[in-house]
C-alpha cells in the first residue's frame, strides 16, 4: 500500500528571509523561495506524480524516463487533465545543449470535415452550441500514449514496464484524496454522470467523494497493464482500441480503428529566439505558443521594462499591447504546419516586430480594431490542461504540457477502459471569425481537416542564460497559457523575483479579441494604476471568484547550481526531488 498515504516530499519548502519588495506602489508579498534540491527535480500538478518522477531519477533514470512515469501517474491522480485520452507537447534540452520538441497533439479523425459543427453540416450554417465541446464527436485522435513511447525510443534508459507500473499500482491499490480533490471529483462526477450513467470509473462508491477516501480505478489499471505488456499497440490496437471504437459508435463519434492505427507523434524543430542574454526554446506549431512568445518578448525587448516596475501602469500597458499584437497574428497565420504554410521567420523578424509597435504610445491605448494580423505581402485549449517540468542529475531538462482541453474533456469515458476522452476538436476554428470556448478567434489556417492537428496555446518552454540551462517553465490555462509563461519569465529576468515569487505573482491577460484586459482574481493592483489604465482607454474585467489564470510549474537553476521549484499554489501543485 505504498501509495495509500500521501507522499512525503524529499525536500522541504525553504522560506527566504528577504524582505518584501515595493516597486511603483505594488508590493510582492511574502517573498520566498520554493523547494530547493541539489541534483534533480519534478514539479507537477500532483504530489504523487512528482514523487514518482523523482523516484525514477533517484533510481538512475533520466528526465525522459521521469517524464513518462510522471505522465502516466497524472493520468490516474489528476483525471480532469492528466490523461491517456488526450495529447500534448514536449520541449527538451539535453546536457550537451541540443534541443528539440515532440508534438503528440491529437489529430482530427479521417471522417472530420470543415463544417461538421455547423447547422446541417453546411458552410452557411451557424455553429451548433456545445457540439464541439461535449460528447464523442468533440474528440480528436489521442496522442499521449504514442508520444510516451516515442520519447522512450529516442531517449529512455529504463525498462518501459517499470515506468508504467507505478501508475498501475495507483489504480489498483488506490490513493487517498484531499478535501480539494474530493470537491473537484464531485464536480467531475456530476458532469460525467450525464453521458456515462451513474456507475462509472469515477463514481464514488458512497455517492459522493470525501476527504480521506481511497480512489481506485480497476478499469484504467487494466488498460495501463495492456499498454505495459503490449507497448503502444496496447492502446491503438486490440482490446483497448475495440473499446474506444465501440464507445464512439454508442456516443455518435467518428474515430475509427484506422484513425487509431495511423496516429503518430512528430519530432519537430523547436522555436528558438534570443532575449538579451537569454536563449528561449519553445514549442513550434501545431502550438502557437513559441511563435507568440517570441513575438511578445521581441516587442518587449524594445523597451526598458525592468525600470518601469512590476505591474506598474507602463509595464502592464506595454505587456498588454505586445499580447494584443501577437494574438492578432495567431488568429490568421497559425495552424498545423503539415497543412498550412506558416511565415515563421517573418512573424519573428525583429524589424517586423519593431514596425508592429510603431503605433504604440504610452499616452493612449490602442484598440483591437486598430491592430491587424500581419499580412502575407509583409509590406505590411482549459484551465484544465496540466504541465510538468523536470531536470535530472545529468543536466537534461524537459518541459511537458498535456491536456484533455476542458476539465474532464468530452465527458465521455471509454466503457471498460476507465479513461476519459478529450474534446480538443473545439480548438479548431469551427467557423472562421467565430470564437471558441476560450473566446479565441481563428481563421482558415486552423479550419478542420482530416488528420490535421488543431492549433494549441500550450507553451512548454526552456530558457538558457549565457549557454547554460536556466529555467524550465509551462502552465495550463487555455488561451492564457502563453501570456502566463511570458509574464513568469519576465518576473525573473526583469523584476528580479525568485522562481516561487515569479510563479505566485498575480497575472493578467489580453488576447486581441475581445478587447479587454482580464485580471486574475487575486491581482490587487494599485487603485491609481487601474484608474490610469482606464483613463488611457483600457477597459478591464475582473475574473470570477473561482477562476485563476494557469498553474505554472517551473524550475530555476540558481547561480550556485542548485534547483529552485516554482510550484503554483493556485491549485496545490507540488515539487519533489533530491
Amino acid at each position: 500500500m505504498k501509495y495509500l498515504l500521501k507522499a512525503v516530499l524529499l525536500c522541504v519548502l525553504i522560506v527566504g528571509v528577504s524582505s518584501c519588495k515595493e516597486q511603483n506602489n505594488n508590493e510582492i508579498k511574502q517573498a520566498k523561495e520554493g523547494v530547493i534540491t541539489d541534483k534533480a527535480m519534478v514539479v507537477s500538478a500532483h504530489h504523487l506524480a512528482s514523487k514518482i518522477g523523482s523516484n525514477v531519477m533517484e533510481k538512475g533514470g533520466n528526465a525522459y524516463d521521469a517524464m513518462i512515469a510522471t505522465s502516466f501517474a497524472l493520468a490516474v491522480v489528476h483525471p480532469s487533465a492528466g490523461n491517456i485520452g488526450g495529447g500534448g507537447f514536449m520541449i527538451y534540452r539535453n546536457n550537451d545543449g541540443t534541443n528539440g520538441s515532440l508534438d503528440f497533439r491529437e489529430k482530427a479523425p479521417l471522417k472530420a470535415h470543415a463544417h461538421m459543427y455547423l447547422e446541417d453540416g453546411k458552410a452557411d450554417g451557424e455553429v451548433v452550441k456545445n457540439l464541439s465541446l461535449i460528447g464523442a464527436l468533440s474528440t480528436g485522435v489521442p496522442g499521449t500514449v504514442e508520444g510516451a513511447f516515442a520519447v522512450h525510443k529516442k531517449f529512455g534508459t529504463m525498462d518501459m514496464k517499470d515506468l508504467i507500473q507505478p501508475a498501475i499500482d495507483l489504480c489498483i491499490e488506490g490513493y487517498e484524496i484531499s478535501k480539494e480533490e474530493a470537491i473537484y471529483l464531485n464536480k467531475g462526477q456530476k458532469k460525467l454522470d450525464v453521458l456515462n450513467g451513474e456507475n462509472h470509473a469515477y463514481s464514488s462508491p458512497n455517492g459522493e467523494w470525501e476527504k480521506g477516501d481511497i480512489v481506485k480505478n480497476m478499469a484504467l489499471g487494466k488498460t495501463l497493464t495492456l499498454i505495459r505488456d503490449n507497448g503502444s499497440d496496447g492502446f491503438y490496437k486490440g482490446e483497448t482500441a475495440d473499446l474506444i471504437v465501440k464507445t464512439m459508435k454508442e456516443h455518435k463519434g467518428i474515430i475509427s480503428h484506422e484513425d487509431l492505427e495511423k496516429y503518430k507523434s512528430v519530432w519537430r524543430e523547436a522555436i528558438t529566439f534570443d532575449y538579451k542574454d537569454y536563449k528561449v526554446i519553445s514549442m513550434a506549431p501545431s502550438s502557437s505558443g513559441g511563435i507568440c512568445l517570441a513575438q511578445m518578448m521581441g516587442m518587449t525587448e524594445l523597451y526598458p521594462i525592468g525600470s518601469y516596475g512590476f505591474q506598474s501602469t507602463k509595464a502592464i500597458q506595454l505587456m498588454v499591447e505586445t499580447e494584443r499584437r501577437a494574438y492578432a497574428d495567431r488568429s490568421k497565420h497559425l495552424g498545423d504546419p503539415d497543412f498550412v504554410e506558416i511565415p515563421t521567420a517573418k512573424l519573428m523578424n525583429k524589424e517586423y516586430l519593431k514596425r508592429n509597435m510603431a503605433n504604440f504610445s504610452f499616452e493612449k491605448a490602442n484598440t483591437s480594431e486598430e491592430i491587424r494580423p500581419f499580412e502575407e505581402q509583409y509590406t505590411k485549449e482549459s484551465n484544465e490542461t496540466t504541465h510538468f517540468s523536470i531536470i535530472d542529475s545529468f543536466g537534461n531538462a524537459v518541459s511537458v504540457t498535456t491536456t484533455l482541453n476542458l476539465g474532464f474533456g468530452s465527458r465521455v469515458i471509454v466503457d471498460g477502459a476507465g479513461f476519459i476522452l478529450n474534446n480538443e476538436m473545439d480548438d479548431f476554428s469551427s467557423k472562421p471569425g467565430v470564437p471558441n470556448v476560450f473566446g479565441v478567434v481563428g481563421g482558415t489556417a486552423n479550419a478542420i481537416q482530416p488528420e490535421k492537428r488543431m492549433l494549441s496555446s500550450m507553451t512548454p518552454t526552456i530558457v538558457e542564460k549565457k549557454g547554460k540551462l536556466f529555467m524550465v517553465v509551462g502552465t495550463p490555462g487555455g488561451s492564457t497559457i502563453i501570456t502566463s509563461v511570458y509574464q513568469t519569465i519576465l518576473n525573473v529576468i526583469e523584476f528580479g523575483m525568485t522562481m516561487q515569487e515569479a510563479v505566485d505573482a498575480p497575472r493578467f491577460h489580453h488576447q486581441w479579441k475581445p478587447d479587454s484586459i482580464k485580471f486574475e482574481r487575486d491581482m490587487d493592483i494599485d487603485k491609481v494604476t487601474e484608474k490610469e489604465l482606464n483613463k488611457l482607454g483600457y477597459p478591464s474585467i475582473k475574473r470570477g471568484n473561482s477562476i485563476i489564470m494557469g498553474q505554472v510549474d517551473a524550475i530555476l537553476v540558481k547561480e550556485n547550481g542548485k534547483l529552485e521549484a516554482g510550484a503554483d499554489r493556485r491549485n496545490y501543485n507540488s515539487a519533489a526531488g533530491f
